[in-house]
């Protein structure tokens, strides 16, 4: 996620101070607040992983209510934001390049929180995720994950944005390397190659990885057109027993 977007644009002074009063939020589909009841009744010294999820926002609000935050993401720049934060704000936030498949640079039993907002679109393949994050997390441990809707991907991207319209036209799985280089550019730009991803391989994935599902969410997706007729995002709250 390179380009320049509402997700790289760091959370303000503003949002830091009240969360450090205890006023806080932060979102893992569209612009949904995670319920409360989601995190540790105690945030505060909760070791939690920001998985995939730089970018200057949801890591700083935690790290401010207490939380022991470490950010892991593959871009280099949304990292930066998470570090601009954290030297602004005085926050201790640990940051770490890597890819979500692969948490090998942290022991099992790492974390008591994963926090996973919608990323793994970008993902090839989730079953490591899924494996990786119930290997670091403790027993007990709560992984929240934000994902898209699969059935967004059967439209037409340039006639959502172009248009505001809904063009049925791929089959899924779908993947935006489907497209030729031109259509590609002018659908997705310079961002990042885009997966579907099938709910068996969302939900169905953690559960075989072993997480028990607790809670279950849903939001319409905040900047296209199927926002009128379906759920863009979905959200899980999973635990590791």
């Amino acid at each position: 996620m390179e380009s320049s977007n509402e997700w790289t644009r760091p959370a303000g002074a503003e949002v830091i101070a009240r969360a450090r009063a205890g006023d806080w939020s932060v979102v893992l589909i569209g612009y949904e607040a995670v319920p409360r009841g989601w995190f540790p009744a105690e945030l505060v010294g909760a070791e939690v992983l920001c998985l995939a999820s730089g970018g200057g926002q949801q890591g700083p609000v935690l790290s401010a209510a207490g939380a022991a935050v470490t950010v892991l993401d593959n871009s280099p720049r949304q990292l930066d934001r998470d570090r601009e934060v954290a030297t602004r704000e005085g926050l201790d936030i640990r940051t770490v390049l890597g890819d979500m498949r692969d948490l090998s640079v942290f022991p099992d039993g790492s974390f008591d929180v994963v926090f996973n907002p919608v990323s793994n679109v970008f993902c090839p393949d989730l079953a490591p995720v899924w494996r990786e994050s119930f290997r670091v997390l403790r027993p007990g441990g709560i992984l929240m994950a934000g994902f898209l809707n699969p059935d967004v991907f059967i439209f037409d991207a340039a006639a959502m944005d172009e248009r505001d319209e809904l063009v049925v036209r791929h089959k899924l799985p779908f993947s935006s390397l489907d497209l030729s280089d031109d259509e590609r550019q002018r659908s997705y730009g310079t961002g990042p190659i885009e997966y579907s991803h099938t709910l068996t391989g969302q939900i169905g994935g953690q559960l075989a990885a072993g997480f028990t599902l607790t809670h279950f969410d849903e939001a319409p997706h905040h900047a296209d057109a199927t926002a009128r007729y379906m759920p863009g995002y979905f959200a899980t709250r999973a635990v590791k027993p």
